[in-house]
């Protein structure tokens, strides 16, 4: 324990409350020592100098005007910037040490190292500013850390650094955007005990979803080493995201994301050199594994969970792994000061036509779209030669960077996950960005015309040329309520988080392809019977998707969970319908190692799909894979809101050899609580709905598909398409027919199509027939939302 003084105070005896006294990162590690240990957070301990120190040094060594007036110097245009922060941290440098600071320090430093039974030991000294981390500004990376300091003189002279990189050139440039006084701000610097996360792992932590601002969820960043290069964007971590509301059921494993990054370097501590710390390549096995055990990153989300319950607000956080021990320690908490503090009432949505081809692609920031010019500058002694407005492209950014990043249009960056440097700012000053591209600066060329789209979910996609990029601001507090549930149809798990916003009521179509073809990308029975996919190409693409697995079927079925798990949170606790899968013979044949198992067909439209296949022996087992998965995402993960949809299937006796092979899966209809719904797409759906009742919990209308077989026209065909009306008479008899027969049977229906958005008139006749939920597209919502309550007034009216 530090005997505190006017000058030191250890962290068990710092609060919150403390920020004048020692800023905002000491402060808060104070707090959780004091307030939160009990619960299970472990904070390295430490002790922090206090800004009446810093104080006390500046005046000791007379260095108040000497600062003032280099500033002053500066904003007269007298000298540049970067001659005013060099002449003052040099000046803070030489400065010399009051003996009683430097004697409270040293003795505060022995008493941490004889705490923990060492001479000497190595220790993180961090700055802390009096202005940082509050509610509107984080001052991300403004001042310095150093790592790996050990003995008295270097932990002071590491202090002195600390005292001087208050004076940055990009401090004091985000200072001065801010309106912070620069002579107002004192600096105290933390001294804390090093964990040896260099031979185990460490990162950032965020307890909500730093794009959608989605406040069930925590997201976790991973890289091997100590965590400076996860904080500076140099490497490109694992991410994993984690639902919050599950996290106190132990029998439950609520991971609903998992990225592997590349992670192709580490920092390591360094005894042998000048340098305490240095960057080496990762091994290949390191690069393949995951940094996290699962247990381990439910630990670290536990963590998160309990820091934002006891500070009230969401957090930002730094955590490491000490690879001798095992032990997980969080070393730095902060508010978070982007998305919490986003309105709540509003909702923006891009649309980009004309795009041109993909160039490259990475993690999306800011939710946005931006069209420009790229400006490729490598390394930060040329940003002079920036265009205002122009796209930045870059390997990565650090602080030096903050000037013309907020000139730009929009930002890519080669390496860097969603909680680096650059993610962090570019959020911040509401620029979009495009993190860990891999290859960016390879790719494209200065004076390129590209179209940078953040808005189409967690993958940010480069376009070639200049699209056409339209903004629709959504007023959420305008929107009426409805009997009528109205519900999203989702397809890319990635963007779901975007709309949590929207008031539906559920997902009324959750289409499983998108996350077969995108996320598995292998045919299921290409997995169950792999000596017959024979391409080697296919096979050693496969092999490497399915690396670790021992039996690649397992493969399928967490690929399948995991993506369908964002869209069950997001919805939580609403329902959740997942249709199983319903890609045609054709598509199914696109998946790779698919050509094998699939037969040509002439007409796939109609042909083997839907409930077909799901008793077949060429698709049974791939099915089984399916309700696996289904079984997990329940189960396992706790998404009991998710429930299951035939398609196409053609016949009662069909509907039952499908549920019996569901129940020989494990998925049993109304075993804990399992809705199994089914497609009303085919006229004998309509005509046999009674017999369909009797075995299913509901209906949902697939218009496009009954309009198809109804007016025998095909929706694909160009010739025909005026042919093609939802309105049709005969189609609106089947639509009225199923909705009277469901609700005489006593069985849920919907209607999972556009033309309620289209067509007003076509939300008035399914609010008149009784429908129960329409189903609609993200964009679509508020459209037909007020065409729905429109429709019901009148028949309130009219009754």
């Amino acid at each position: 324990m530090t005997a505190s003084t006017p000058n030191v105070i250890g962290f068990e005896e710092l609060r919150r409350a403390d920020v004048a006294l020692v800023g905002g990162k000491n402060s808060s590690l104070g707090e959780m020592v004091q307030e939160l240990a009990g619960q299970g957070i472990a904070v390295p301990g430490g002790f922090a100098t206090t800004s009446g120190a810093y104080r006390a040094f500046i005046a000791a060594n007379d260095l108040e005007a000497r600062i003032a007036d280099t500033l002053a110097r500066w904003k007269a245009n007298k000298i540049t910037l970067a001659e005013a922060g060099s002449t003052i941290r040099a000046a803070i440098v030489a400065g010399d040490w009051p003996a009683d600071i430097e004697a409270d320090i040293l003795a505060s430093y022995a008493r941490l190292s004889d705490t923990a039974g060492k001479t000497d030991i190595a220790v993180a000294v961090r700055s802390s500013a009096t202005a940082e981390d509050l509610p509107d500004a984080s001052f991300a990376g403004q001042q310095e850390t150093f790592l790996n300091v050990s003995g008295g003189a270097d932990v002071l002279a590491a202090c002195r650094r600390c005292f001087a990189s208050l004076f940055t050139d990009r401090a004091i440039s985000y200072r001065e955007v801010k309106g912070f006084d620069h002579m107002g701000v004192a600096l105290s610097v933390g001294v804390q005990r090093m964990v040896r996360a260099d031979t185990g792992g460490s990162g950032v932590m965020f307890s909500i979803d730093t794009e959608s601002g989605f406040d069930k969820v925590v997201l976790i960043n991973a890289a091997w080493g100590l965590g400076e290069n996860v904080v500076q964007g140099a490497v490109d971590p694992d991410e994993y995201q984690v639902f919050k509301p599950f996290l106190d059921d132990k029998g439950l494993t609520p991971i609903v994301g998992k990225r592997r990054g590349a992670k192709e370097i580490k920092m390591i501590l360094d005894a042998s050199s000048a340098r305490p710390v240095r960057n080496v390549p990762t091994s290949k096995a390191e690069r393949a594994a995951w940094v996290l055990s699962d247990a381990e990153i439910l630990s670290l989300a536990r963590m998160a969970a309990t820091i934002e319950r006891h500070y009230g607000c969401a957090m930002d956080m730094e955590w490491a792994r000490d690879g001798d021990t095992g032990e997980l320690f969080i070393v730095q908490a902060r508010p978070e000061t982007v998305e919490s503090q986003r309105k709540a009432g509003a909702l923006r949505n891009y649309s980009v036509s004309g795009e041109g081809k993909v160039l490259a692609k990475g993690l999306s920031v800011g939710n946005a779209v931006a069209t420009g010019r790229v400006c490729l500058i490598e390394n930060v002694a040329d940003i002079d030669r920036f265009v205002d407005g122009s796209i930045l492209v870059t390997s990565t950014t650090d602080p030096d960077w903050v000037p013309v990043m907020k000139r730009a249009a929009a930002i890519i960056t080669d390496h860097g996950g969603r909680t680096s440097h650059a993610a962090i700012v570019s959020r911040e000053l509401g620029v979009p960005a495009i993190v860990g591209t891999g290859n960016a600066t390879h790719l494209l060329h200065d004076g390129q015309d590209v179209t940078v789209n953040c808005a189409a979910g967690e993958e940010g996609l480069i376009h070639e040329g200049l699209a056409e990029v339209g903004v629709e601001e959504l007023d959420l507090s305008t929107l009426p309520q409805t009997r009528t549930k109205i519900m999203l149809n989702m397809a890319n798990p990635s963007a779901a988080f975007r709309w949590w916003r929207l008031p539906a009521d559920g997902v009324g179509l959750a289409r499983m392809e998108f996350v077969v073809n995108n996320a598995v990308q292998v045919h299921p029975m290409a997995l169950i019977e792999f000596d017959k996919v024979s391409d080697p190409a296919e096979r050693a693409e496969i092999e490497a998707l399915t690396a670790g697995y021992a039996d690649k079927g397992d493969y399928f079925v967490d690929q399948l969970a995991l993506g369908l798990s964002h869209i069950a949170a997001f919805a939580y606790p609403n329902p959740v319908i997942v249709r199983m899968s319903d890609f045609k013979t054709n598509e199914y044949a696109d998946l790779l190692g698919g050509r094998a198992f699939e037969p040509n067909e002439e007409n796939p439209m109609i042909g083997f799909r839907g409930a077909s296949r799901y008793t077949d022996p060429a698709y049974q087992p791939g099915f089984e894979l399916e309700c696996k998965a289904i079984k997990r995402l329940r189960e396992e993960m706790g998404f009991a809101n998710v429930a299951v949809m035939i398609p196409f299937c053609r016949t009662p006796d069909e509907a039952d050899r499908v549920l019996g092979v569901m129940k020989g899966a494990g998925l049993e209809r109304g075993e804990a609580g399992l809705d199994v719904f089914v497609m009303c797409e085919i006229p004998a759906n309509v005509i046999r709905a009674e017999e369909f009742a009797d075995r299913f919990d509901g209906f949902s209308i697939g218009s496009n598909d009954l309009t198809q077989l109804t007016l025998g026209v095909d929706r694909d065909s160009d010739r025909l398409a005026s042919l093609f009306d939802e309105s049709d008479p005969a189609v609106l008899w089947m639509i009225r027919t199923v909705i009277e027969k469901a609700r005489a049977a006593g069985r849920k229906i919907g209607l999972c199509g556009q033309a309620p958005s289209n067509n007003p008139a076509f939300a008035q006749l399914l609010v008149e027939a009784g429908i129960d939920s329409i189903s609609v597209t993200p964009d679509s919502f508020a459209a037909v939302k007020t065409h729905v309550a429109k429709a019901e007034a009148l028949q309130t009216g009219q009754d």
